[in-house]
């Protein structure tokens, strides 16, 4: 009884404006309340709110139900502010043959409501999960969360369908027939689509590694579905499809955190090779671009046209670039300073000429020797004509 005398109190106030400046004064009203409570108000309250990703995804879907409802209710206080309260009151009887329609759109509307919401929470879901686990990567998150969205909404649009009666059965057939269609004529790009996933799942390197794939070398600056993105060391960007990415070798130089670097050094063969090699592994010891473990080490290499190569080997943590060459840079001067002060010569490149005598073999005639027999051939020939 106190609830149809509040409304019908609550009625009346609205019927009671019958001039048009009340009329717009109480809709100007009524409108700055609900963007006030509606869109001011409660979502900085929902903003306070730090909790799991579930409170986070409840919290979303209050708060847009209840501006939905701050919108209807205004919408129908205006009705009966501008004397159309009857259509409010006798709705049933003007959509009596339409309330099946009513029905599905609000049943449909209640679904994406309800898929929204779900997304929303599905996303703080996978967002923690990824805070938590060491093992998923920003590129996994990703593929993960699109993924899990494309089902919900997939599987949404299917039961909005059934309830207005769609025949999916046609409407899969025809889907069939479509994907038979875009498979045939997009090949490449489905190709990366699933090479994206395969990346995913292999984890041959993620955002911010040193990799070369191929000939392109760089650092990984982005992971999508369909392509991987490369910062080279010229500054430019490289965009790799991710099937050319997956069927081409793969070399990352930061996934272990340290890199092995080879410089080669030539010495001169008068020069004993072991008091070299203890002389280039205290020099490269001591450098600040190298790490102690593991330890650099020395090896003769071949023998050079003009000297014996050794080979230097040392390790840099963190790699990038320009840690490395700045290492290589500080090995090779500090080296070549070590070697001349221990009168170690790094030989230029030499050449040897030999020569030897001749010895059996083809002779070669002088000269002379040619001219004399050829005079004595000519009166014979003259004698015997």
């Amino acid at each position: 009884m106190l609830q149809a005398t509040t409304t019908e109190s609550i009625r009346a106030f609205l019927v009671g404006f019958e001039t048009l400046g009340g009329r717009l004064g109480i809709s100007a009203l009524f409108l700055a309340v609900i963007a006030l409570a509606g869109w001011i108000a409660l979502p900085r309250v929902v903003e306070r709110i730090d909790g799991s990703a579930l409170q986070w995804a409840v919290s979303g879907a209050v708060l847009r139900a209840v501006q939905a409802g701050l919108l209807a209710g205004g919408v129908v206080a205006l009705f009966y502010v501008w004397g159309y309260g009857v259509y409010v009151e006798n709705a049933d009887t003007y959509l009596e043959s339409d309330l099946l329609f009513a029905g599905r759109v609000v049943a449909s509307l209640l679904v994406a409501f309800a898929a929204y919401a779900g997304a929303r929470f599905v996303s703080g879901g996978i967002s923690n999960l990824a805070r938590r686990a060491d093992w998923m990567t920003d590129h996994q998150e990703e593929i993960v969360r699109r993924t899990s969205q494309l089902l919900l909404f997939g599987f949404v649009g299917l039961v909005i369908l059934g309830l207005w009666n769609v025949n999916l059965g046609g409407l899969l057939v025809g889907a069939g027939f479509l994907g038979i269609v875009v498979g045939l004529a997009a090949r490449q790009t489905l190709g990366s689509l699933i090479a994206g996933f395969v990346l995913m799942f292999s984890r041959p390197f993620t955002i911010g590694d040193w990799v070369q794939v191929g000939d392109q070398e760089g650092i990984v600056t982005d992971i999508t579905i369909f392509h991987t993105r490369l910062e080279n060391f010229d500054g430019e960007f490289v965009i790799i499809p991710n099937d050319r990415v997956s069927d081409r070798p793969i070399t990352n130089r930061s996934q272990k955190g340290l890199l092995r670097v080879r410089v080669d050094v030539s010495i001169d063969y008068a020069v004993d090779p072991e008091r070299a090699q203890q002389v280039a592994i205290e020099t490269i010891s001591g450098l600040s671009e190298v790490v102690d473990a593991p330890p650099p080490q020395v090896f003769p290499k071949e023998f050079g046209d003009s000297a014996v190569v050794l080979e230097m080997r040392f390790w840099i943590d963190h790699p990038t670039p320009p840690r490395k060459w700045k290492a290589v840079s500080a090995v090779i001067s500090s080296v070549k300073t070590a070697f001349d002060e221990e009168g170690i010569k790094i030989p230029f490149p030499q050449r040897e000429l030999a020569a030897r005598s001749e010895a059996g073999g083809f002779h070669v005639h002088d000269r002379d020797a040619r001219t004399d027999d050829a005079a004595d051939a000519v009166p014979e020939a003259r004698g015997n004509d």
